[in-house]
């Protein structure tokens, strides 16, 4: 697919008001090498599963493991090997997009080592999996999609994504490499009440702190403070350059603390028992 090491992934996160199950369909290329894998990852349990091949469309966006699709459609899954087995089918409806790249003009900006897309920020889910016998139900409820690609993993970042009562949000903040130097990347939106208000290092946001299970980032007089409480933390696998060699921990499903303000107004305050975190940041 490439010449250099590189990884291409995809996030499909689903959720009812007790569970939470994500899909990462992924390629990684390391040392001309190709592997491509699908990672599963649930309140309770974590999944990789190897595949052949991966054939994929960015716009509309669809991907192919075996028998397997992943788009802005829904999921099909038919897999069954002497470890799991999961078949079912999910519909997605009413896709949320945003209105323009997350990367906003970093889009263009060559050997960044991480680019993140934002396919949907909430849309409706029905359908029913079953992995193991376990059945995932859905009516009614929320999926997000988001993706990546590059070369590897950022050394340090959090990244936190919630859907909450009238609107959804997800926060990054990372350490960056670029042409010899470090500075830290901010990107995240907040859909609040039909309306996208963004975060990001071109639009002038800061980190105010970050530490404690706890970030704060400012962009003029807009604040965005996230907070893992309780971490519910299961082991993934990640890529260096290239090669998914590096173990991360995400919390799927767990309970985080979100406050977003304009000067001294609030404007949304809440805790979450069903957010998703990744705290890699020492």
């Amino acid at each position: 697919m490439f010449n250099r090491d590189y990884f291409k992934g995809w996030y499909f996160k689903c959720s009812t008001k007790e569970k939470t199950i994500a899909f990462i369909p992924a390629f990684h290329r390391h040392n001309h090498k190709e592997t491509v894998s699908l990672q599963i990852i649930t309140n309770d349990e974590t999944y990789n599963i190897l595949f052949d091949s991966l054939k994929y469309e960015d716009k509309p966006l669809c991907i192919k493991l075996g028998s397997c699709i992943f788009s802005e459609k829904g999921i099909e899954l038919n897999v069954k090997n002497d470890n799991i087995s999961i078949k079912g089918k999910l519909v997605f409806k009413q896709i949320t997009p945003i209105k323009y790249n997350i990367m906003g003009p970093f889009k263009f900006v060559p050997f960044m080592q991480c680019r993140h897309s934002v396919y949907s920020m909430f849309h409706q889910i029905d359908g029913e999996i079953i992995i193991n016998k376990q059945k995932f139900n859905f009516k009614n409820d929320i999926g997000y999609i988001e993706g990546d690609c590059g070369y590897s993993f950022p050394k340090q970042y959090i990244w936190t994504q919630c859907n909450f009562k009238n609107g959804s949000l997800m926060l990054s903040v990372a350490d960056i490499p670029l042409w010899g130097i470090h500075f830290t990347g901010i990107i995240g939106i907040i859909m609040l009440n039909g309306k996208e208000h963004r975060f990001a290092t071109y639009l002038g946001a800061k980190l105010k702190h970050i530490g404690d299970n706890t970030v704060t980032v400012k962009q003029g007089d807009y604040q965005i403070t996230a907070k893992l409480i309780k971490k519910n933390a299961k082991p993934l696998y990640a890529p260096v350059k290239g090669a998914m060699k590096r173990t991360i921990y995400e919390s799927a499903s767990c309970k985080a603390y979100y406050c977003f303000s304009y000067k001294d107004k609030t404007l949304s305050r809440f805790t979450s028992e069903m957010a998703s975190f990744e705290f890699e940041y020492i």
